[in-house]
């Protein structure tokens, strides 16, 4: 557990839970999830002694769900938002980031890498309670990019602090979901290495399994997105019907909220739209393999009708020389071998200039 105070000016990790609210800004309690589980009593009080109300028990199972899809609710007192990240495994971020790689086993392995994880939000109005998975950077990133921003001292525009929980969450969410489009480059040339494979004439591709698992990961990964469009909708339609602001800062914070959510569902959009792309890519691809596959079966059964057709007229002159009798022409004549070899040769030259001409042996058909 890690525990920040977040102020317009300064940016500070406390050592533990402190006894009350501190008189400006907020808190934010980043924790993982197993010491979520096992502390989640210390978290309770610590709420109830700072006056924000505890979490509903609902929720709190809610938060250590490992397979829960991205949603949003809320209270009376606090909102919600379960969203999950696009996950890389370590030796799939290897994979991902090393552009030497374009075989078939290294988009295998890179596409295999891929999951995705819920990272839990419970927003407060002075406290902000993040739930996170054992391996996720996103806590650590944020940490050190807003105690840097602190250090340095320039906090204007982007640079600033953020200005209460629900701007952090944002800024979180939206660093999630920019965490997939800087995969998209790449993933998209490992699924061109399979597409490849597929259109290749001289392969013989048959690990299905690998393409059933592409197709699978681009599904899991469509139905995050769709997920994570619904939760960030309803909480724009949430934002929408908190009470008033009198106070012009306050109004210009809820309308900055409102901006940064509209920047959220966007990227999402994007997610989705270039998502749906490489499926329909791989889609395409399938199709494209199946239609070159007929087309060279039928490269292969027009060559053998063809040398059917040849042999066709050769086969009728040796029945006719095979046959037992004595008076048929040529065959007591010492240059009847020859002319008859003479003759399958002539008729077998001309058969294969004519159906090369008509290039029914390679080439396209000649009408």
């Amino acid at each position: 557990m890690r525990i920040f105070h977040v102020t317009p000016e300064q940016f500070s990790e406390l050592d533990g839970l402190p006894d009350a609210l501190p008189a400006q800004g907020f808190l934010w309690i980043g924790i993982a999830r197993r010491p979520f589980e096992v502390q989640r009593g210390t978290v309770q009080d610590a709420l109830l002694r700072w006056g924000t109300g505890g979490l509903v028990d609902l929720h709190v199972s809610d938060l250590l769900n490992h397979q829960l899809p991205s949603h949003y609710e809320d209270t009376s007192w606090y909102d919600m938002l379960i969203f999950r990240r696009l996950l890389v495994g370590a030796g799939g971020r290897e994979l991902f980031l090393d552009e030497q790689h374009g075989s078939l086993g290294t988009a295998r392995a890179a596409l295999e890498a891929i999951d995705t994880s819920p990272v839990g939000f419970v927003v407060f109005d002075r406290v902000l309670l993040t739930v996170h998975p054992a391996d996720c950077q996103v806590r650590e990133h944020f940490a050190q990019r807003l105690g840097q921003q602190a250090r340095e001292g320039d906090l204007r525009g982007s640079a600033r602090l953020p200005s209460g929980p629900a701007d952090l969450m944002l800024r979180m969410v939206n660093h999630m979901v920019d965490s997939y489009l800087e995969l998209r480059r790449l993933l998209t040339r490992h699924l061109g290495t399979l597409q490849a494979e597929l259109l290749n004439p001289r392969s013989r591709f048959d690990d299905w399994q690998m393409l059933l698992a592409a197709r699978d990961k681009l599904h899991l990964l469509e139905d995050s997105g769709e997920d994570q469009r619904s939760a960030v909708q309803e909480w724009i339609d949430a934002l929408e019907e908190w009470p008033a602001e009198t106070e012009a800062g306050a109004r210009r914070e809820r309308e900055l909220l409102r901006v940064r959510s509209r920047d959220v569902l966007e990227h999402i959009e994007r997610v989705l739209s270039h998502v749906r792309r490489l499926e329909q890519s791989v889609e395409a691809a399938v199709q494209m393999h199946f239609s070159l596959l007929g087309h060279r079966t039928n490269d292969i059964m027009r060559t053998l009708t063809v040398l059917t057709a040849i042999f066709l007229p050769l086969n009728l002159i040796t029945g006719i020389f095979g046959m037992n009798f004595d008076g048929l022409p040529l065959i007591h004549s010492r240059t009847g071998f020859w002319f008859a070899l003479g003759a399958m040769v002539l008729v077998a030259s001309i058969l294969g200039w004519f159906f090369r001409r008509k290039r029914y042996l390679g080439g396209r058909l000649r009408k």
